[in-house]
């Protein structure tokens, strides 16, 4: 799995931290019916909507791994279109097909 360097540096010099900070994402997750892929999907949206690059590449490497096809990746990104704006999906859509030009 990728991780970005700040992530790994920010895991050495806080693993306490981070410890606590992984559980709560996990607890986030148990908590309620949607599958791992729609989980993700979500939470690209929502990383679309920060406009945080890491975090969109994070969440399609993530829903990928769970099972979303590029099909369904790249139709989050045009749902983005019109509540995030045409600039900020295009953006994401460019970080989507780095991750997925990996695969």
């Amino acid at each position: 799995m990728h991780l970005p360097k700040p992530y790994e540096a920010f895991s050495k010099t806080y693993p306490d931290l981070l410890k606590k900070y992984s559980d709560l994402g996990e607890a986030c997750r148990n908590a309620g019916p949607l599958e791992e892929k729609y989980q993700d999907l979500i939470k690209l949206g929502i990383a679309m909507g920060a406009n945080s690059r890491g975090a969109v590449m994070s969440a399609v490497r993530k829903a990928y791994s769970a099972g979303a096809t590029e099909d369904e990746i790249r139709h989050a990104v045009l749902l983005a279109v019109t509540t995030t704006g045409f600039p900020n999906a295009m953006a994401a859509m460019s970080w989507v097909d780095e991750v997925l030009a990996k695969k």
